[in-house]
């Protein structure tokens, strides 16, 4: 799994069938320092994830280990919703002094 801060949503009219429903986010995965990394990637969201929130993801076939989604053509999902992260007795991240 991976932590990553909530950019955006993507919406797509024109897609597989199978995925017909599916919400997708676009991800900026974050380092051990809450920093953000050049990367991004779109995901499939079971959770309800909302943008600039902090979420766990995982990718490739664990992302389709979730009941709904074993026949979805997905690559990565959001299965998490991050509340706070400590590092080495460090408050790396709290949702609720994020909304402060």
């Amino acid at each position: 799994m991976q932590v990553a801060k909530v950019r955006g949503t993507v919406v797509s009219s024109q897609k597989a069938q199978s995925l017909t429903g599916v919400k997708f986010l676009l991800l900026q995965f974050v380092d051990e320092n809450g920093e953000a990394l050049p990367e991004y990637e779109v995901a499939a969201d079971i959770v309800g994830a909302g943008v600039d929130e902090w979420v766990l993801v995982t990718r490739g076939s664990a992302a389709r280990q979730e009941s709904r989604n074993e026949h979805r053509p997905i690559d990565a999902m959001v299965i998490g919703i991050i509340d706070t992260i400590t590092v080495s007795n460090r408050l790396l991240y709290s949702k609720k002094e994020q909304y402060r």
